[in-house]
């Protein structure tokens, strides 16, 4: 069901259940990937993921066909609904019905997306970094035809990507929105072409990766923790997501740059 395949710094993140539900998610495949990415955050040699659907498919959202089969409302509130839900408190959240949705990682994940990415594999998409679409891959709230709700963080990360018009249009319609569009809305970053979105994936993630690492996480942190804040707020914490990183790389990273490394914006030679 999932698979982690690692290219030195690089891990990729195998969903493979296409055959049976063109990547669907059920609760095993759910598991496995919060599973997959705790291990990748905690590893001192892992630097950036990247989320690939195998088969054609990066994910058509919650396996409908598996709740139908939860005949037992008990059964299905148990498994569904109940065991989702946000503790109180401290409590950490638990796992998303798509996975990891609810994970709050230290380090980057680039979506690589093939074909569909609807209903919760929209939101899966959304919850990573970046994310990298083939030329006839698509997004849309499918789930809308069937009175499913988003519950995976679609209704908070999208209005930040596309703003809250453009949200709200893509959420009440259901639609699908094709790659084009998502690029020039900004809901993907890169478009490239059929059956490539892994490889440029793994590209960009390879060329994140050979960075000094602490300040690339201080200025990603600084970008999540910040979105929302008042300014004077939001500088004072990347001030403190920044400080420590340019005291831990930036005087080897300067002392480079004065024996003339990257000059006049080379980043091949760093």
């Amino acid at each position: 069901m999932i698979r982690t395949e690692k290219n030195g710094n690089v891990w990729t993140i195998v969903h493979s259940r296409f055959a049976e539900a063109r990547n669907a998610m059920d609760p095993r495949s759910a598991d496995d990937l919060v599973v997959a990415f705790s291990e990748f955050d905690a590893d001192p040699e892992a630097r950036v993921a990247v989320l690939w659907g195998e088969g054609g498919a990066f994910c058509a959202g919650w396996d409908l066909k598996y709740a139908s089969s939860l005949t037992d409302r008990d059964q299905f509130d148990a498994e569904i609904v109940r065991g989702l839900a946000f503790p109180t408190g401290a409590n950490p959240a638990p796992r998303g019905p798509l996975g990891p949705t609810r994970l709050e990682l230290s380090k980057p994940v680039i979506a690589a997306v093939e074909g569909p990415a609807v209903a919760g594999g929209m939101e899966l998409a959304l919850w990573c970094d970046v994310r990298v679409l083939a030329e006839d891959a698509y997004f849309g709230v499918y789930c809308r035809r069937w009175g499913i709700p988003l519950l995976d963080g679609g209704t908070v990360r999208l209005p930040r990507l596309v703003g809250q018009g453009r949200a709200m249009e893509i959420i009440l319609t259901g639609r699908q929105v094709p790659a084009d569009e998502a690029l020039r809305i900004g809901l993907c970053e890169q478009v490239t072409a059929s059956g490539n979105a892994r490889a440029a994936a793994e590209e960009m993630a390879h060329e994140i990766a050979r960075f000094p690492q602490a300040a690339v996480r201080a200025d990603r942190r600084s970008v999540l923790e910040t979105y929302g804040q008042p300014v004077r707020e939001a500088m004072r914490r990347e001030w403190h997501n920044g400080v420590e990183a340019h005291y831990q790389e930036g005087a080897d990273g300067a002392g480079r740059f004065a024996a003339g490394r990257g000059r006049h914006g080379d980043f091949a030679e760093i």
